[in-house]
């Protein structure tokens, strides 16, 4: 009997596709579920409960998946130390590769605060014993439309720096082709974008075009952003994390454009402009 595949966040967008299209193609899987009534029902599929705190449920989910996806847990000032401990119990259940969808250009000291988390989250699985693929995904060319307010700006401090934002199927189609062959992907780490690199003005002119109302870019100064989002009452961290996700374009660390997509899926990645009018 095949061992089946270990599939977290398939209540969410990204693990949601990546778990149907592995259904339809007859993958076996164990879809690992904070909540079991919200998982999707899918053919050759079962379902554990685990939330990613709580290392003895991670470790009776996992127990007998040779491959496991570990999508990237809900912001939260303990995140970290949830993927840690997600990782480690995934070690002790025996998962022998371990597939993290992380974010484009994660290092230590990246501009955009949890880049850095990802960078921590990336050491520990290597330093975990098992074999890992680590998939760097840019923002999500999906989401532009829901940085803008209500009167359809998006207000920011990226100034004029360019993000290769990519399409949460191209994600998606990346992540399988790896679950499909784990050991051609054996300790390597893939940086996913789509085939260009926008500004946010260009982004909201090609919005405006395709979804039937105007959309804008306003570039806000870092101390005018920290401003127009203290009425929030967000945490310090979340604060930062917003704020920072624009810095980072403005300081161009998510520029650059790869062809990961392509070698990954065999066809090249969408645009926005291909995206929206596919929708």
């Amino acid at each position: 009997m095949t061992a089946p595949l270990g599939i977290t966040g398939s209540t969410g967008r990204l693990g949601g596709r990546v778990a149907r299209i592995l259904a339809a193609d007859g993958v076996p899987q164990r879809l690992v579920v904070r909540d079991p009534s919200c998982a999707p029902t899918l053919p050759q599929s079962s379902v554990a409960q685990a939330s990613y705190a709580d290392s003895a449920a991670v470790r009776r989910a996992l127990v007998g998946c040779d491959t496991a996806l570990m999508v990237s847990g809900s912001e939260s000032a303990t995140r970290l130390e949830e993927h840690k401990t997600f990782v480690d119990a995934a070690a002790a259940a025996g998962v022998q590769h371990l597939v993290y969808i992380s974010f484009y250009g994660a290092a230590p000291d990246a501009t955009f605060t949890l880049a850095r988390q990802h960078y921590a989250t990336e050491e520990h699985i290597k330093a975990s014993g098992m074999t890992w693929t680590i998939l760097r995904d840019n923002l999500y060319l999906d989401y532009f439309s829901f940085f803008a307010g209500e009167d359809g700006v998006i207000r920011g401090p990226a100034g004029v720096g360019r993000a290769a934002a990519v399409a949460q199927d191209d994600i998606a189609a990346s992540t399988v082709a790896v679950l499909r062959e784990p050991a051609g992907h054996r300790d390597a780490t893939y940086s996913l974008t789509g085939p260009e690199a926008i500004t946010l003005a260009e982004a909201t002119a090609v919005m405006s075009e395709h979804l039937g109302r105007q959309f804008s870019y306003h570039a806000e100064t870092v101390e005018g952003a920290y401003r127009s989002r203290a009425s929030y009452g967000a945490p310090d961290w979340q604060v930062d994390d917003w704020v920072s996700t624009y810095t980072a374009i403005a300081a161009g660390e998510l520029a650059g454009v790869t062809d990961d997509v392509e070698r990954l899926t065999g066809r090249p990645p969408v645009s926005l402009r291909d995206l929206l009018r596919q929708r």
